[in-house]
C-alpha cells in the first residue's frame, strides 16, 4: 500500500475519528496514527499481518474501540491497559497466550473478544474489570476455570471449544452472570458444578458436546430452578 493511500485514510481519519485498514497485508502498526492521538475513537487493522503492537497504543486515550482480529501478535504491550476510554477489544486469531498484568486498569472496558488464540486458562486480570458484559474465549486451549472467575462482572461468558475438564464452583458466584457456554469441551458432568444450576444466576448454561448426553442434565438436583430462571428469562425476551 502506497504513502498516498494512507495519507488518504489519515485524513479521513482526522475528520471522522476512524481509522479502518483492514486486509491490506500490513505488517506493522501504522507509525502515522500517533499524529491523530487525539483525534482516534476507533482504530480497526483487522486481517493484517501485524505482529507486534507498539508501545504507542497508550496515547490513544480518547480511544472507545479497538479491533485488531486475524493478525499475528503474540503478545499486548502493558502500554495498552493506559486506554481508561477503551470500551470494545477485539483480538480474536491471534497467537496470544496471556494478557499484560495492568489489564485490569482497562476501567471502561465492556466487551472482550480473544475467541481462537492460545489462552490456557481464564485470565485472572478480567476479575478487576466492573463494567465487563461480554467475554468471548472461545477457541483457546483453556483446560480449567480457576476460583477468580467468582468476580467476574460478565453478564455472558463464552468458553466454546476449549479443552476444559474442570470447572471451579465458585463460578455460581458470579454477580450478572446470565449465559455461560462451554459447549465442546472435556466436561465430565460430575465435574459440572451443580451449584450452577441451583444456586446462581445463570439463565442459559450451553453445554451440548462435552462427554455426557445433555438429558443426564434433566436428573441433577437444581435442574428445576434452572428451568425456572431459564423459562423467565425466554419470556421477558418474546
Amino acid at each position: 500500500m502506497g504513502n498516498s493511500a494512507l495519507k488518504a485514510h489519515l485524513e479521513t481519519a482526522q475528520k471522522t475519528g476512524v481509522f479502518q485498514l483492514t486486509g491490506k497485508g500490513l505488517t506493522e502498526f501504522p507509525e502515522d496514527l500517533q499524529k491523530l492521538t487525539s483525534n482516534l475513537r476507533t482504530i480497526d487493522l483487522s486481517n493484517n499481518k501485524i505482529e507486534l503492537l507498539p508501545p504507542l497504543i497508550g496515547k490513544f486515550s480518547f480511544l472507545k474501540s479497538l479491533a485488531l482480529n486475524n493478525n499475528k501478535l503474540t503478545a499486548l504491550p502493558e502500554e495498552l491497559c493506559k486506554l481508561k476510554k477503551l470500551e470494545t477489544l477485539h483480538l480474536n486469531g491471534n497467537h496470544l497466550r496471556q494478557l499484560p498484568a495492568a489489564f485490569g486498569q482497562l476501567s471502561a472496558l465492556k466487551t472482550l473478544s480473544l475467541s481462537g488464540n492460545q489462552l490456557r486458562t481464564v485470565p485472572t486480570q478480567l476479575s478487576g474489570l466492573r463494567h465487563l458484559d461480554v467475554v468471548d474465549l472461545s477457541k483457546n486451549q483453556i483446560q480449567n476455570v480457576p476460583d477468580t472467575v467468582g468476580e467476574l462482572q460478565a453478564i455472558e461468558l463464552n468458553l466454546n471449544q476449549n479443552q476444559i475438564s474442570q470447572i471451579s464452583v465458585h463460578i455460581s458466584h458470579c454477580p450478572r452472570l446470565k449465559v455461560l457456554r462451554l459447549e465442546e469441551n472435556c466436561l465430565e458432568l460430575s465435574m459440572l458444578p451443580q451449584s450452577i444450576l441451583s444456586d446462581s444466576q445463570i439463565s442459559l448454561l450451553a453445554v451440548e458436546g462435552n462427554l455426557f448426553e445433555i438429558k443426564k442434565l434433566r436428573e441433577l438436583e437444581g435442574y428445576d430452578k434452572y428451568m425456572e430462571r431459564f423459562t423467565a428469562t425466554k419470556k421477558k425476551f418474546a
